[in-house]
């Protein structure tokens, strides 16, 4: 299926395909993703209401408030999610990872905005077509289920993050979680990527740009990291872990 350009937002363009294509027999990411509660002899019904699509870096594909019209889930890259608040701030309340899934909404409008951090790949689903299939199938609306008692379980892990808990236990508890993340995709690793900038990160921990910098420059004075380009190599994981726990 291929898609005209007008049906996306600026700076979102589709994905290239042949007649017979099929993305989700390919996809790297179909076991982590909503759609691996769909057997083999279902995929087709997906594939055929699928849209592929890129998003550049910074650009902005989910509005808050906007009529959600579309779903979608993210195949390549890491994706910025934010609030807007009254007074014009931006809460970043998440980052979103390959095989996440993004735009379930509640009356109709989506309750954040969404940036790509760096060059994303998404399935996009127009919400009509996918709410008709998951209606039709119980164990897929089951998956959909799953997906958003974990994001309730981020959130939570979120607020008791920016508790009480001190800034190097703030950045240590998110460099691991970050690694945990990456490693369900990409397997195990010592290098923990982190695309995003150093605001995001400061403005998802509750911290100011200048506290996220003297402690990962702490954390590597210590030992305990490496600061490498848009990454850190973790070189002591039990301390970092520690104070992650504390």
């Amino acid at each position: 299926m291929t898609e005209s350009i007008e049906l996306l937002p600026p700076r979102v363009h589709a994905c290239g395909r042949q007649p017979g294509d099929n993305y989700c027999d390919s996809c790297k990411v179909r076991s982590l993703a909503v759609c691996a509660a769909l057997g083999a002899d279902e995929l087709g019904e997906l594939d055929d209401i699928v849209h592929h699509t890129h998003a550049d870096g910074k650009t902005t594909f989910i509005h808050q408030g906007e009529t959600a019209e579309s779903v979608f889930s993210v195949t390549d890259g890491v994706v910025r999610l934010y609030k807007l608040l009254s007074d014009g701030r931006r809460q970043i309340i998440g980052f979103a990872m390959p095989g996440d899934f993004l735009g379930l909404a509640l009356h109709n409008r989506y309750g954040f905005s969404a940036d790509a951090v760096d060059n994303v790949s998404l399935c996009r689903f127009d919400r009509r077509e996918f709410d008709n299939l998951v209606t039709a199938k119980p164990h897929f609306l089951r998956r959909l289920h799953e997906f958003a008692t974990h994001e309730l379980v981020i959130a939570q892990e979120q607020m008791t993050l920016i508790g009480r808990r001190s800034a190097e236990e703030r950045v240590a508890a998110f460099l691991v979680a970050m690694r945990e993340r990456w490693a369900r995709i990409k397997g195990p690793s010592v290098t923990i990527q982190l695309p995003m900038q150093r605001i995001d990160m400061a403005d998802y921990l509750g911290l100011t740009i200048e506290t996220v910098s003297r402690t990962l420059t702490k954390l590597a004075r210590d030992g305990i990291i490496l600061i490498v380009p848009e990454a850190v190599r973790v070189l002591d994981e039990k301390k970092l872990a520690a104070i992650a726990r504390a």
